[in-house]
């Protein structure tokens, strides 16, 4: 198909990352994204490469006979869920195929191994514990409004006040905010002219302690008023509402990037303080408004104690303890990961590049008495040929890119028994299985865990052991 063509076809299936196969009526194949399999769509082909054509989703003409009505007004409008129409049963089973497939074109048949059913959110719903909003207007030149993308569109800003996945907390702020400076008329930050005052909203909540966090992320630039009394206007209004939870702190940052994104260039304490605390498996973790933390706590839970049961039944199948063992957690974040293995190892290694995350995991290490965890802030390509210690077991939670190969390769040559590889991109995990498997280590188990509801995302969990 030429590009600029506009068709119509059916989803015969959606690979990962959420790419739909679409067979259109002359016979032809083309990946449109945000489709769902049953779906007749139209389309217009935006791209040709190597034979292939992709195209960008301009209606849903026929829903899926899967669907159901989406409880959310927002759906299909707002960019962040894809899924949502679909039974939650359903939405496990789709994410579950794509993933096996992933895996078996990785594995072709060089090893067995035990793909174990998908394990659920224990929330489908109100499950996100971050949310980042972005002030702008639902219309060229229309009123202030603060949310998410609308799909498809660098400007037009989707008010996702009955947002299905986000708690009800988060939508009483999101409401209050725009309501306040709505009416007392302060400007967005635009994003090609670089004008303007308003730019993000991020919000936090702790789902086991009810903690809240608010931090407003702003421009510099002259308003006209004086920021100091609209700021403390703000912060009355949010302290005036109702929450299930407990503000825990309301939060200032200035951020002059001229990119889109949400950048700390300073922070200030409006109220309260700057970080509160969540609990996972036991543990107590303090949070900072920019910290990495799984967005799913319940979720994260099922995660990492999948994969400690992992880590326990590839001990028990070599016969030994890992009371006497050395643990590298790689990639290792805040350390939650190396923190839940530190009360049954005797040393715990913790790499990562992100400076603020290492100091947060020692921070948190400490609140948790554990004394048995280092950990060391840098690329894990070149941090691990500074470590003298030599690891006994090795946990691999790496970016959404997977692994460097030249990291890859050094992580190899330690030689490890057993090895647990926690991955958010099943499409870098098979990349790194095919080297993995390729130098000696074989494949024995995958469990998916699925920590996104309503998305096109998932999280693997395998578990790998050395055969030469």
């Amino acid at each position: 198909m030429k590009k600029g063509t506009q068709a119509q076809g059916t989803v015969q299936k959606v690979d990962f990352p959420n790419k739909g196969i679409v067979l259109t009526d002359e016979g032809e194949k083309v990946i449109v994204k945000n489709t769902i399999p049953g779906q007749k769509v139209e389309f217009m082909v935006n791209k040709v490469r190597h034979g292939k054509a992709e195209g960008r989703l301009l209606s849903v003409v026929e829903k899926s006979p899967l669907e159901e009505t989406s409880a959310c007004p927002h759906f299909g409008i707002c960019g962040g869920c894809v899924y949502q129409s679909l039974p939650y049963e359903k939405q496990l089973e789709l994410k579950e195929n794509q993933v096996k497939k992933l895996i078996e074109d990785a594995v072709k048949d060089q090893c067995e191994y035990e793909f174990m059913p998908i394990v659920a959110s224990p929330r489908e719903y109100e499950y996100r514990n971050k949310m980042e909003f972005t002030f702008g207007d639902e219309y060229l030149d229309g009123p202030l409004t603060l949310g998410m993308h609308k799909r498809g569109s660098f400007y037009d800003i989707v008010p996702v006040t009955d947002c299905q996945i986000m708690d009800e907390d988060f939508r009483t702020i999101l409401k209050v905010t725009t309501k306040y400076f709505g009416e007392k008329n302060i400007k967005f930050y635009h994003r090609m002219r670089h004008e303007g005052y308003l730019r993000h909203l991020l919000v936090r909540k702790a789902t086991k302690t009810g903690e809240i966090l608010v931090d407003l992320i702003t421009s510099t630039q002259e308003i006209g008023v004086d920021t100091q009394e609209l700021l403390k206007g703000y912060k009355d209004v949010l302290l005036a509402a109702e929450y299930k939870g407990t503000l825990k702190g309301i939060l200032h940052t200035n951020n002059d990037s001229l990119a889109d994104v949400v950048k700390d260039e300073g922070t200030e304490i409006l109220f309260g303080d700057n970080f509160f605390y969540e609990e996972l498996l036991g543990l107590k973790f303090k949070i900072s408004p920019f910290s990495f933390f799984q967005t799913n706590s319940l979720g994260a839970e099922v995660l990492y104690e999948t994969a400690r049961e992992f880590v326990k039944e590839s001990i028990d199948d070599n016969l030994n303890q890992l009371n006497d063992k050395t643990i590298f957690d790689l990639y290792s974040g805040t350390g939650t990961i190396a923190q839940m293995m530190a009360p049954v190892a005797k040393k715990v290694v913790g790499v990562e590049i992100i400076e603020e995350a290492v100091e947060a995991a020692k921070q948190n290490a400490k609140l948790n008495g554990l004394d048995n965890c280092e950990f060391l802030a840098g690329d894990v390509l070149k941090v691990i040929d500074t470590i003298e210690e030599k690891p006994d077991y090795i946990i691999l939670d790496p970016p959404r890119d997977g692994i460097h190969p030249k990291a890859i390769t050094k992580i190899m040559n330690y030689g490890v028994k057993n090895m647990v590889y926690i991955s958010c991109k099943p499409t870098s995990l098979a990349r790194d299985l095919e080297i993995l498997l390729a130098h000696g280590y074989k494949l024995k188990k995958v469990r998916c865990v699925d920590m996104f509801p309503a998305t096109a995302n998932v999280e693997t969990v395998v578990g790998l052991q050395r055969v030469n």
